[in-house]
């Protein structure tokens, strides 16, 4: 029988190699245990530091509760509806995000579509694959570290110019390979709910719901 996806629970352990991949990939500092959450400091105007926590509990009601600075975000691996009645009105949702995870190759080829080219930089730690257009301006970019043996992917972004032609899809498949070859075997990532429909198609799988929530400020987006 399928597990409700509002009944997923996240495996801590693997919420932690995610969280310590996020970092290496945004240059922030490492995540510190802060109680139950993974405390992370951006230290970015829109986003002074991020709490992830691997299910929800009480104490995000606690720590809800206390902050009162805008642009502090609680990351929660639960559904919304599980999250927003312990915040103050102050708090407010963002978009669903889903964590997600492939435990294989992904299925499918990644060829990429005539008149774009794909070169990949970096490596410490993060690669980065970026694909241009014919008249050199960026169409594709995104990142992936390596923690162990699991891949961390992120800011996996298509121009809307260049959408709907393959171009996450080769991106993805030239990361995956440059994880292969650092021994990253498994795969991580948050996705949004249109990457999540890309993503399936690759052969990942839902692992849990990510429910993001901040107290906005006049400063930020």
């Amino acid at each position: 029988m399928t597990t409700p996806e509002a009944a997923l629970c996240a495996d801590p352990a693997l919420v932690e190699i995610w969280v310590r991949g996020w970092a290496l990939t945004r240059g922030t500092a490492p995540p510190v245990r802060d109680g139950e959450a993974l405390r992370v400091d951006v230290g970015l105007p829109d986003q002074w530091l991020r709490y992830v926590y691997a299910r929800g509990s009480s104490e995000v009601a606690q720590r809800a509760e206390r902050i009162v600075d805008p642009w502090c975000f609680l990351k929660v691996c639960a559904a919304p509806e599980r999250v927003m009645p312990a915040l103050p009105p102050r708090w407010v949702l963002r978009p669903p995000g889903f964590m997600m995870r492939c435990d294989g190759p992904m299925v499918g080829h990644g060829r990429l579509p005539s008149g774009y080219a794909l070169e990949l930089t970096g490596g410490t730690p993060a690669i980065v694959a970026r694909i241009t257009a014919a008249d050199g301006r960026e169409a594709a970019i995104g990142r992936m570290v390596c923690v162990g043996d699991h891949a961390i992917y992120d800011r996996i972004v298509t121009e809307p110019d260049h959408r709907r032609r393959g171009l996450a899809r080769a991106l993805l498949m030239a990361l995956e390979a440059a994880a292969w070859e650092q021994g990253g075997r498994r795969g991580v990532l948050v996705a949004t709910t249109d990457g999540r429909a890309l993503y399936e198609t690759l052969g990942w799988r839902l692992h849990s719901l990510y429910t993001s929530a901040v107290i906005p400020g006049p400063s930020g987006p």
